[in-house]
């Protein structure tokens, strides 16, 4: 299955990064949550952000976080080599993407909710 990075995470049952993590381990995927929140989500630590952890083996990150915040993290997240990135619902950034893009990186903007739904996750 496709190792999935959730950034902005959180164990904030009502968003939806609580709800791609609940439905991609229904799914079979390996999650790793990350974010500024503190807490688990479906027995993985949320790790910190902003200590840039190594993560290895990465096929998408799916993002939820806002345009404003992904700036610092451009470089990070693109050195975990990820095959895809989904911008999901208001999290689409036309430049991060095309930085991706540059890198031969996949860009969906789409929703992580609705492509496991449709079988096109």
């Amino acid at each position: 299955m496709k190792k999935t990075v959730i950034v902005g995470a959180t164990p904030n049952t009502s968003r939806y990064a609580f709800r791609a993590a609940q439905r991609l381990t229904a799914y079979g995927h390996a999650i790793v949550p990350i974010g500024i929140k503190k807490g688990q989500v479906f027995g993985q630590p949320i790790l910190p952000i902003r200590e840039q952890p190594a993560i290895a083996g990465v096929h998408t990150l799916t993002l939820y976080i806002g345009p404003k915040h992904q700036t610092e993290y451009y470089t990070y997240l693109l050195g975990l080599r990820p095959a895809r990135i989904i911008f999901n619902p208001g999290s689409e950034n036309p430049e991060f993407a095309a930085l991706a893009r540059e890198q031969g990186i996949e860009v969906v903007e789409g929703c992580t909710l609705v492509m496991l739904g449709v079988n096109t996750f």
